[in-house]
Parts: structure tokens; C-alpha cells; sequence
């Protein structure tokens, strides 16, 4: 199994249906040293608002998010929902954990 931390879409249960066909089972949880920025999307229909995880100079910044535990056929679905402006790492979170995340590309 797989951990992957959410802090924006993928927490949503319609998204995770539409991406994985099921609702994910997590665990709150925090990533440390990160704050979150504004993004630009193109979509379909013109440019969306998002945000995105990116370092932060401030170690006391902090992102709340959930952690799902997840099949590596489910994180190949979560690189395809993803646009090329995220990228896939593997952080520590707060609790120990380590997971991947999307973050700036």
C-alpha cells in the first residue's frame, strides 16, 4: 500500500468517485515547512483557481490535510487526474508518516 497526502481536491468525495470509483478511508494529518500558493489551470472551459504545496521559509508554516491509504493502481489514477503543473514527492509528515504529495512542479 501506498500513503498519499491530500490538502485540496482529492479530499473531495465526488473527485475521489470520479477518479478512483470509491470513497478513500484517511487520517487527518499535517505537512510541516510547506504553505500553499495560488495556481492558474487551463482547463476545458478557460483558467481555473487552485492552490499548490510549495517550501516554505517559515518551519512553523503548516498545510492540513487527510491521508489516504491507497493501491499503487490508485496512485497511477491519482498521476493522471494531477495536471503537469504538480509534481509527485515523498515528504514526512507531522505524524512520522511518509507519502507522496503533489507539489509545484
Amino acid at each position: 500500500m501506498e500513503q498519499l497526502f491530500s490538502y485540496g481536491t482529492l479530499q473531495s468525495k465526488e473527485i475521489q468517485m470520479q477518479v478512483f470509483n470509491k470513497i478513500l478511508p484517511g487520517t487527518p494529518d499535517q505537512l510541516t515547512g510547506y504553505k500553499l500558493k495560488d495556481l492558474k489551470i487551463e482547463e476545458e472551459f478557460g483558467m481555473t483557481d487552485y492552490f499548490v504545496a510549495m517550501p516554505s521559509e517559515n518551519t512553523s508554516d503548516f498545510i492540513k490535510g487527510i491521508v489516504y491509504k491507497i493501491s499503487a493502481k490508485d496512485l497511477a489514477k491519482a498521476d493522471l487526474f494531477e495536471s503537469n503543473a504538480y509534481k509527485r514527492v515523498q515528504i514526512k509528515l507531522k505524524s512520522g508518516v511518509t507519502a507522496w504529495i503533489y507539489i509545484e512542479s
